[in-house]
């Protein structure tokens, strides 16, 4: 957890459990895109959701769960890589910002926006809290919704951004031009 973690996100979705019904998930499969050790990330997710409930998210009033233990993620991911165009994908600036930093390329970074799309539409959200530098995945997510009922029938809502006035973009402490991030090579960053 880092400070642009707990202001950006964490403190918002304690708030939110007020006011709605609230629906979580430890995103492992998402960190999956980060060259990993096994035993180093059993241990990583599980002390993620140890942190998410420590930081006030209530099991009584929200749904928290390990993304990797709900199949239809993945698979509702493949569904929908089906009608994503790579030209679309070429354009996520996420991705091209992570590999320009060092980050491996590989399909699964390539293709995380179609992850988070699934992650959304799985729960039929309608609205969804992001940082200001998740607007374009949402951006897209809101793209394939209309795409997929388009062809398919209404099957998902098109969901909106919950963007947060304040500490919608957290800068890294280190380099303020960019923001701060878990995969920051220098931890004085965050």
């Amino acid at each position: 957890m880092h400070l642009g973690g707990y202001l950006g996100a964490f403190r918002n979705w304690v708030r939110l459990q007020d006011s709605y019904d609230t629906v979580y998930c430890v995103v492992d499969l998402h960190a999956m895109t980060n060259p990993y050790e096994v035993d180093e990330f059993t241990a990583t997710r599980l002390e993620t959701a140890k942190v998410v409930l420590a930081l006030g998210v209530d099991p009584a009033r929200s749904l928290l769960y390990m993304q990797s233990q709900v199949p239809q993620h993945a698979e509702l991911a493949w569904i929908l890589g089906t009608i994503t165009p790579t030209g679309v994908l070429n354009r996520m600036t996420q991705y091209k910002d992570k590999v320009a930093r060092g980050m491996p390329a590989n399909v699964g970074l390539y293709t995380y926006p179609v992850l988070m799309a699934a992650d959304i539409l799985l729960f039929r959200a309608e609205l969804v809290p992001v940082g200001d530098d998740q607007k374009q995945h949402l951006e897209m997510t809101r793209d394939l919704a209309e795409r997929f009922n388009n062809r398919f029938g209404d099957v998902f809502p098109v969901p909106h951004p919950l963007i947060p006035e304040t500490t919608g973009r957290v800068m890294s402490l280190t380099d303020p031009t960019s923001k701060m991030s878990k995969s920051d090579t220098d931890p004085k960053g965050t």
